[in-house]
């Protein structure tokens, strides 16, 4: 069943058009299903030439967890050829029906691995934080769905924007840490730190530790996007979104 359900989203991913849920066509499908679904994606892409880059953490807020009637978050992977450089431009038509949304990335320097890791963990292994943008996808039809449909179509990513400006943390305050996320110019969102887990780095601890029931961890070099800032917006072709933070700078991508 996983890999049948893997190869279901691969396809869908490839043709840029969506499934019906995959809890309305395997019933029953478990959490651990999804992950092993996650996982044998993962090992495909690796297998075909795919760079594990790092990995993203979502539902880290309260509203999303109550929306789909959960109480923790989930996680996907970041493969390198999901990282797209700031400021440039993407294909609409590449995508199914993305969303943009803002957050602070986590450079590793140092490895990561559970259980017991905790948000001070995580600060004295990271290199530094990077504004970026989470441009999340589903290749489940119509955005409907569920914990597992989320989790087996790798957390609804799709790429990263992360800003090539690396910042210490020497003197910030991410939990304070400001953004507001702009469409052509128009403010469409607003959010802080605070607003993944009470902190960013909770979440990459709550990663840290969820990895290591699988088996795996985070390692030295990887990048880490703990969660949206604020709610995602659909984006369209024509469009420019732009993540402006209080402290650790901008960054940008438009859609053609």
């Amino acid at each position: 069943m996983h890999n049948d359900i893997m190869e279901t989203l691969d396809a869908a991913e490839r043709a840029q058009a969506g499934v019906p849920p995959l809890t309305e066509t395997h019933p029953g499908l478990s959490q651990a299903d999804a992950y092993a679904v996650q996982d044998a994606w993962l090992r495909r892409k690796l297998a075909h030439g795919g760079r594990l880059a790092g990995r993203k953490v979502g539902l880290t807020s309260k509203a999303m967890q109550h929306q789909l009637g959960v109480n923790e978050p989930d996680f996907g992977f970041l493969l390198q050829t999901m990282l797209v450089p700031p400021g440039s431009t993407l294909l609409r038509a590449e995508l199914l029906q993305p969303r943009v949304e803002p957050e602070i990335a986590f450079w590793l320097a140092r490895d990561l691995r559970g259980p017991g890791i905790t948000a001070s963990d995580v600060l004295a292994a990271t290199r530094g934080v990077s504004a970026a943008l989470e441009i999340v996808d589903s290749r489940i039809a119509d955005w409907r769905i569920k914990l597992a449909d989320t989790i087996a179509d790798n957390g609804s990513s799709a790429r990263a924007v992360v800003s090539d400006r690396l910042v210490p943390l020497a003197d910030l305050d991410l939990a304070a840490e400001a953004v507001q996320l702009l469409r052509n110019d128009e403010v469409v969102g607003r959010g802080t730190g605070g607003d993944v887990l009470g902190h960013p780095a909770e979440a990459v601890a709550w990663l840290a530790n969820r990895l290591a029931d699988f088996g795996a961890g985070l390692e030295a070099g990887q990048v880490v996007l703990p969660g949206a800032m604020c709610a995602s917006v659909f984006a369209q072709a024509g469009e420019t979104f732009r993540a402006e933070f209080s402290s650790i700078g901008s960054v940008a991508i438009s859609f053609a």
